[in-house]
């Protein structure tokens, strides 16, 4: 079998108008807005974006509107040496889009968006090929039946699926069941499992659906996952912050990269948080996708103490007195 690329993703992609603000607006309010920017992003067409300037080679399978908006997305994706030809323009269609409204003095981000049914991906817009000659599959799951597909071609040839989820969707046990490495969004686990502890709801979705790794994005804190009986816990770094908007995404693109890579997980933790917060130094989902070595310096500054990390004193507290019971019971 001759591979095609390293990590192919199938999922969503955006074109957001970012307003930025000099302060939030109070409910019914009115302030003025100092820029507006259209701007490429959506989740996986982001994380595959981030796995392309990481190195890798990359493919994206998605829809995009013939609108101005789609343009500007295929031109983005091209420009960072995305395969496109798994792209597939929907006619008189508007493209997926987000009006996202940045608060410039914290960079937080409060996000509207619309997306037509005329952009939803089908199965039949898969090829089988695509995803057994990949080495990673990465998906978001919000065309369920696609993803659903993708997975299952993926799980039956060894191929690992990376799963970036932030939403509760009916029926979407026949995605997660062909899933290795789940990544979710902060209050999914606890959605989906009706458990508010991470550390009860996590262990609960890697015994149901045997997931390689069970694990959460933490927004400020970092981000948290079980594997094998263990847990991992890494913080966030501090970095000045321009724009949040798709720091998430830029995290599941280097984690897919480490993955590949064949770090350990506290290691790609760690990898995929510096990867996030370099790109929220910038404006935009894309704002600052960072290369391998600008990575690299961070997590280097951060280990002489240069830089500082946003730690959840309960969490790694937790973390911490697991691994002692578990060293103690092995003992």
């Amino acid at each position: 079998m001759s591979l095609t690329c390293d990590v192919l993703g199938i999922g969503l992609n955006a074109t957001d108008t970012l307003l930025l603000v000099r302060e939030f607006p109070p409910y019914a309010g009115k302030v003025a807005f100092d820029r507006e920017l259209l701007s490429p992003g959506g989740q996986v067409a982001t994380a595959v974006v981030s796995c392309a300037r990481l190195g890798l080679r990359t493919k994206y399978v998605g829809t995009i509107g013939d609108d101005l908006r789609g343009q500007i997305q295929r031109e983005s994706l091209e420009g960072t040496g995305v395969d496109t030809s798994g792209v597939i323009v929907r006619e008189g269609c508007p493209n997926q889009t987000a009006y996202i409204i940045i608060d410039e003095r914290t960079g937080e981000r409060t996000v509207l968006w619309q997306r037509f049914d005329c952009l939803r991906l089908m199965p039949a817009d898969i090829r089988p090929d695509d995803v057994r000659n990949a080495r990673l599959l990465h998906i978001d799951g919000y065309d369920i039946e696609a993803a659903e597909y993708a997975a299952s071609i993926a799980h039956d040839n060894d191929v690992p699926v990376s799963l970036d989820v932030d939403a509760v969707y009916p029926g979407f046990e026949s995605v997660l069941r062909h899933v290795d490495y789940l990544i979710a969004g902060s209050g999914w686990p606890a959605k989906w499992t009706g458990e508010t502890d991470p550390f009860l709801a996590l262990p609960l979705l890697q015994r149901e659906y045997n997931f390689t790794v069970a694990a959460m994005t933490l927004g400020e804190y970092g981000a948290l996952a079980f594997s094998e009986g263990l847990w991992t816990y890494s913080a966030a770094f501090e970095v000045p912050c321009a724009d949040t908007t798709g720091a998430g995404d830029v995290f599941h693109g280097a984690f897919c990269y480490a993955v590949l890579a064949g770090m350990p997980l506290q290691q790609t933790l760690d990898f995929s948080n510096a990867a996030a917060a370099m790109n929220c130094t910038g404006v935009g989902a894309r704002g600052h996708i960072p290369t391998r070595s600008e990575i690299d310096a961070l997590l280097y500054s951060a280990s002489e103490g240069k830089t500082k990390r946003h730690v959840n004193p309960e969490i790694a507290e937790r973390c911490q007195s697991a691994a002692l019971q578990r060293s103690v019971a092995i003992r």
